[in-house]
C-alpha cells in the first residue's frame, strides 16, 4: 500500500487529491461536495438531496439512460449520497476506462440538466423515498433522536429532507440552489488506485474550461445551542419498540476522537461488547443492539440503539442503565481496552487495501480539512488512547443527565416508564 497522496489546487479553488496504488488495475473516483442537509434552512431542507438525484437524469451531453449505459459498458459502478455535511459522486472502474468516467462525472456535477419535466419525475421518486423511509421505524427513530438532542437546529434534520419542500421547489429554485453550492472551491476531487495525478488534474482542468459555476462563499453551519435534554417519542404501531439514546458529542478535529472510537467499541460497538454481550447474548432482549458516533464539524453526536418487543422494552432498557452506570465506574479493563484497540486497527488497515476506501478518505478528509494521517500515525494515535481516556470520554459525554431519549412504538407511557433506569428525571421531561 503507497500511503502518500497528492495534492493540486487548481486556480479555479477545486481541490484534486490522488494516491496511486499500483498493485490494482482498477481506479476509484469520487466528486466531493460540500453541501447537506446541515446547511439547509427549513424552506430548502432536502434540496441537496434533491440536487443529487437530479445529478443523474442527465446534462446536455449525456441523457440519463445514456449515462447508465455508459458505465454499464464499462463494468462499473456510479452512485451518490448526501449527508450532513456533504454530497458525493462516485464510481469505480478499470483505470482505462477513468477518462470517460471522468468526464462524463464532472458533467453531471458541473452542468445537471434541472429540466422541469424531468425534475418532476424524479420529485415523485424522492417522495416516494422519504415516504419509505417514514415507514421505516429503524430508520425514523433516528430522526427522532435527532430532534431531541439537536431540537430545530438542522444538524438534527433528516437528511432526506420534507416533503413539502421537494414537493414545491422549482426547476428554476433548484438549479438556483445547485450553483450556490456546486462552487469550486466548495467541490474536491479524489481518485484512488491505478491513477495518474498529472493525468486527473488534466482532466479537471478540461472540464473546467468548459464552464462551470462562478465561486462564492458557501454557506457555513452554524454551531448548534445547547439544547436540555428530550424525550421524544413517534406513535407507531410495531412488532418492535425501537429505541435511542444520544447526546452530543465531539467534533472531527478533536483530538479526542481516537479515544471515541475505541470507546464506542467497548461500549456497544463490536460483538464483544458490552451492551451487545448482556442485552442480547446473555438476556436475549435484542436482536440489534449497538452504539454509535458521529463527527461534524460543529458538534457531534453519540449514542445507541436498540430494538426490542413491547414486553421488553422496561427489561431492556433497565440492562442499558446498568451497563452506563458500570461504564462510568469501570469502563474498560486492560483486555478489553487491548481487545478494542486492535480492533480499531483493523479495520482502518483492511479498509485501506480498498481503492474505494482510500478514495473516500481522501476525499472527505480533505473537504472537512481533517489531516490525512498516515497509516502508521493513524495506529499511533490509536496505540496511544489509555484507559483514564476512556474514563474521561465516559464521563464527560455518557453522564445520564445529558443524554436524550427517542422511541418509535404503540405506547409512549410505555417508553417513558423504561427511562426510569436510565436517569429519572428524562422520564419526566417535555
Amino acid at each position: 500500500m503507497s500511503g502518500e497522496h497528492r495534492l493540486t489546487v487548481l486556480d479555479s479553488g477545486v481541490r484534486v487529491v490522488t494516491e496511486a496504488m499500483p498493485s490494482v488495475r482498477s481506479a476509484a473516483l469520487g466528486f466531493w461536495v460540500g453541501t447537506g442537509s446541515a446547511a439547509e434552512s427549513q424552506d430548502d431542507a432536502g434540496l441537496s438531496h434533491l440536487v443529487e438525484h437530479m445529478l443523474f437524469r442527465g446534462t446536455d451531453r449525456f441523457e440519463s439512460v445514456e449515462i447508465d449505459q455508459l458505465f454499464d459498458g464499462m463494468g462499473a459502478d456510479l452512485n451518490a449520497g448526501t449527508g450532513r455535511e456533504t454530497t458525493s459522486v462516485h464510481s469505480r472502474m478499470l483505470d482505462v476506462h477513468l477518462p470517460t468516467a471522468f468526464d462524463a462525472m464532472a458533467d453531471m456535477v458541473w452542468r445537471p440538466k434541472m429540466d422541469a419535466a424531468l425534475l418532476e419525475a424524479e420529485r415523485e421518486i424522492v417522495l416516494e423515498e422519504i415516504a419509505m423511509y417514514d415507514d421505516d421505524p429503524q430508520d425514523k427513530v433516528f430522526d427522532v433522536l435527532g430532534a431531541a438532542v439537536f431540537g430545530d437546529h438542522a444538524i438534527g434534520r433528516a437528511v432526506i429532507g420534507r416533503a413539502e419542500v421537494v414537493a414545491g421547489t422549482s426547476a428554476e429554485g433548484l438549479a438556483a440552489f445547485h450553483r450556490g453550492r456546486y462552487v469550486p472551491s466548495n467541490v474536491v476531487i479524489s481518485a484512488a488506485g491505478s491513477v495518474d495525478h498529472d493525468a486527473i488534474v488534466e482532466l479537471a482542468s478540461k472540464a473546467e474550461a468548459a464552464g462551470i459555476a462562478p465561486d462564492r462563499p458557501a454557506p457555513v453551519l452554524d454551531e448548534p445551542a445547547t439544547v436540555a435534554p428530550h424525550r421524544r417519542f413517534h406513535v407507531k404501531e410495531t412488532e418492535q419498540y425501537h429505541l435511542t439514546l444520544g447526546a452530543p458529542g465531539i467534533t472531527r478535529f478533536d483530538d479526542r476522537r481516537f479515544a471515541l472510537r475505541v470507546m464506542d467499541n467497548i461500549l456497544g460497538g463490536t460483538s464483544s461488547s458490552r451492551l451487545f454481550q448482556t442485552v442480547r447474548e446473555r438476556d436475549g432482549l435484542a436482536y440489534s443492539v449497538y452504539s454509535f458516533q458521529s463527527l461534524y464539524a460543529r458538534t457531534g453526536q453519540l449514542g445507541l440503539y436498540l430494538g426490542t418487543r413491547p414486553d421488553n422494552v422496561v427489561k431492556a432498557m433497565s440492562v442499558v442503565g446498568e451497563e452506563l452506570r458500570r461504564f462510568h465506574e469501570d469502563p474498560a479493563s486492560a483486555e478489553e481496552l487491548a481487545r478494542s484497540k486492535e480492533n480499531v486497527k483493523g479495520r482502518i488497515v483492511l479498509s485501506l487495501e480498498s481503492t474505494t476506501a482510500r478514495m473516500n478518505r481522501l476525499g472527505s478528509s480533505l473537504l472537512g480539512d481533517v489531516p490525512l494521517l498516515s497509516v502508521d500515525e493513524l495506529i499511533e494515535r490509536i496505540d496511544a488512547v489509555t484507559v483514564e481516556d476512556v474514563q474521561a470520554l465516559a464521563q464527560d459525554l455518557f453522564a445520564p443527565e445529558r443524554l436524550s431519549a427517542a422511541g418509535v412504538g404503540g405506547d409512549e407511557s410505555l417508553f417513558r416508564r423504561s427511562l426510569e433506569a436510565i436517569h429519572p428525571a428524562l422520564a419526566e421531561a417535555a
